[in-house]
C-alpha cells in the first residue's frame, strides 16, 4: 500500500509477513522486490543490490509505515535523519504495542543497552556492553482480565534509537512482552486464559507479535517540508483491540 510518493521518496504501509529485503530463505517476495518492480531502476543504490533505498526497516511480522529513498540524495538526507533519531530534527517514529499485563506507571522510559543474545543468534537481549537503546512508552489503555487485574494493555512507544527488535526486547525486559511474540514472550502463553474468549480467539489467529508502526514524521529531502503520516491498525490488530475492549 503506497501512502505517498514523489520523485525523491516513497512511503508505504507494510503488511505483516512481508520481509523488507532479500536474505537467506527470502530471496524473492520481499518489499525490495516489490519496490524494484514498482519504481524500476530509480531506487537509491547506496544500500547495495539487496537493500536499494532502504534507510530503515521493520521486522517481518511488524506492520506499518516505512519510507524508502528513490535516489542517492534522498537516501543520504533520510539516513541522516534516522541516524539522529529525532533528537535534533523532525524525525518521529511511533508504534502501537499490545502487551501482556500493564505497567503500574502511566508512562516511562526504558534505557537499556541491547546486544545479540550470547546463545541464541536470532534473538537480541538487554546486556551490559551492548549498543545504547532508548524507548519511551505511554499506556493508552488497560484491558482487565478474568481476575479484574489488567491482563493486557495498549502501549504507545517512541524510539530514540533504532536497534533490532528494540521495542520487543525492551517491553519484555520490563515484564510486559508483546502479545503474540513467540521469541520474547513464550512464557506468557498460559496467560491467554485470562483474556475474554473473543480475545483468546483473536490472539490465536494473530500469528505474529502485536506491533504496528502507526506514526512516521520526516523532513522532505528537497523541499524541507515536514511530512507526517499515520496508519490505522490493520484488520488483525483492530480485531484484537476490539475483542480486548469487549471485556
Amino acid at each position: 500500500k503506497v501512502v505517498y510518493e514523489d520523485d525523491e521518496l516513497i512511503v508505504i504501509d507494510k503488511q505483516a509477513g512481508l520481509v523488507v529485503h532479500p536474505a537467506p530463505g527470502h530471496f524473492t517476495g520481499t518489499l525490495v522486490n516489490a519496490l524494484i518492480a514498482h519504481c524500476g531502476g530509480s531506487l537509491s543504490g547506496i544500500g547495495g543490490v539487496k537493500r536499494p533505498g532502504i534507510v530503515h526497516r521493520l521486522d517481518k511480522d511488524t506492520s506499518g509505515l516505512m519510507v524508502v529513498a528513490k535516489n542517492d540524495h534522498a537516501h543520504q538526507a533520510l539516513a541522516a535523519q534516522f541516524a539522529d533519531h529525532g533528537r535534533n530534527g523532525p524525525l518521529r517514529r511511533g508504534y502501537l504495542a499490545f502487551a501482556w499485563g500493564a505497567p503500574t506507571q502511566a508512562k516511562g522510559t526504558v534505557a537499556a543497552p541491547i546486544d545479540r543474545h550470547p546463545r541464541s543468534r536470532d534473538k537480541m537481549t538487554v546486556r551490559a556492553g551492548g549498543r545504547e537503546a532508548i524507548t519511551h512508552w505511554q499506556v493508552l489503555e488497560r484491558f482487565p482480565g478474568a481476575g479484574g487485574k489488567a491482563a493486557a494493555s495498549l502501549i504507545a512507544c517512541r524510539l530514540e534509537t533504532g536497534r533490532t527488535h528494540q521495542i520487543r526486547v525492551h517491553l519484555a525486559h520490563i515484564g510486559h512482552p508483546l502479545l503474540g511474540d513467540a521469541v520474547y514472550g513464550p512464557g506468557f502463553k498460559t496467560k491467554a486464559t485470562q483474556l475474554p474468549p473473543p480475545a483468546q480467539t483473536a490472539l490465536a489467529d494473530l500469528g505474529r507479535q502485536a506491533l504496528h508502526a502507526y506514526l512516521l514524521a520526516i523532513e522532505h529531502p528537497i523541499t524541507k517540508q515536514r511530512l507526517r503520516f499515520q496508519s490505522e491498525l490493520p484488520a488483525d490488530l483492530a480485531r484484537l483491540h476490539h475483542s480486548l475492549g469487549a471485556s
